[in-house]
């Protein structure tokens, strides 16, 4: 591995990894494309579907604990909501990520391109306000938020996800959390997603090793830098780059998968 291709791993785990924290996802919905085509586009030799997963799996862990710690101080994190969708999300995470192993290549990037449009449809839902809420009397349903989480996990186990890029909009349109706590509690959720994704790409040898350390180092310098940022951004302008960018994703993986 020359030294060019780990400044391009670097950098696209930097890049990733600051998106990630500025918006309350683990990274898998930008990093999954980026290492999927990237490589390719600079004359290196890429990754597969299976490589590419079980490097995000790895990279979402590290990415969201960084942001979750970030947050830690917060009243943004909804403690109630964590326990609901975490462990329902952790499961489906764990049963996706051993399943993924017999799947088709193919398989795995058409589950991503299902997943990623799911998530940009609802984020162009109307959302009904509840930013000025006080943060203590935020109320959701649990058996609906577990449900939610569980199927979520499923998916996101399947392409190595923590599941962000989904769990964001449902809490948004769906459970109807205020956009603050959702980035925040979104990493909490899939920092435990995460445990289950990462455990399972692992104990089947998905796992490139030295190109996951590369993007991990990266993801830990560059998430907390984009935590940071995030708090302070407009709450609109936070939505508008979070839809753009879940768009324009699934839009790029269903051309190639048409093509």
């Amino acid at each position: 591995m020359d030294v060019s291709f780990i400044l391009t791993l670097f950098i696209i785990g930097v890049f990733g990894s600051l998106l990630s924290g500025l918006l309350g996802v683990g990274g898998a919905i930008i990093n999954y494309p980026l290492l999927l085509y990237i490589p390719i586009l600079f004359g290196f030799t890429g990754f597969n579907a299976y490589e590419v997963s079980g490097i995000v799996a790895v990279q979402v862990f590290f990415a969201t604990l960084s942001g979750v710690l970030s947050y830690r101080k917060g009243a943004y994190l909804n403690k109630r909501l964590i326990l609901f969708m975490g462990s329902a999300v952790l499961t489906g995470s764990f049963i996706g990520s051993l399943g993924s192993q017999m799947l088709p290549e193919a398989s795995i990037n058409l589950v991503y391109g299902i997943l990623a449009v799911i998530a940009a449809v609802m984020m162009f839902i109307p959302k009904k306000g509840k930013d000025d809420l006080d943060l203590n009397q935020v109320t959701f349903s649990g058996v609906l938020a577990a449900s939610l989480g569980f199927l979520v996990g499923i998916g996101a186990g399947i392409v190595g996800a923590g599941g962000a890029f989904l769990l964001v909009p449902i809490m948004l349109v769906v459970l109807k959390i205020p956009i603050r706590m959702t980035l925040a509690t979104s990493l909490a959720i899939t920092f435990v997603s995460s445990i289950g994704a990462a455990a399972g790409k692992l104990s089947t040898n998905q796992v490139p090793l030295v190109p996951a350390i590369i993007i991990v180092v990266a993801s830990l310098i560059a998430a907390p830098i984009g935590t940071m940022i995030g708090k302070k951004m407009n709450v609109k302008m936070l939505q508008i780059i979070l839809t753009l960018l879940i768009t324009a994703t699934a839009i790029k993986v269903w051309i190639d998968i048409i093509i």
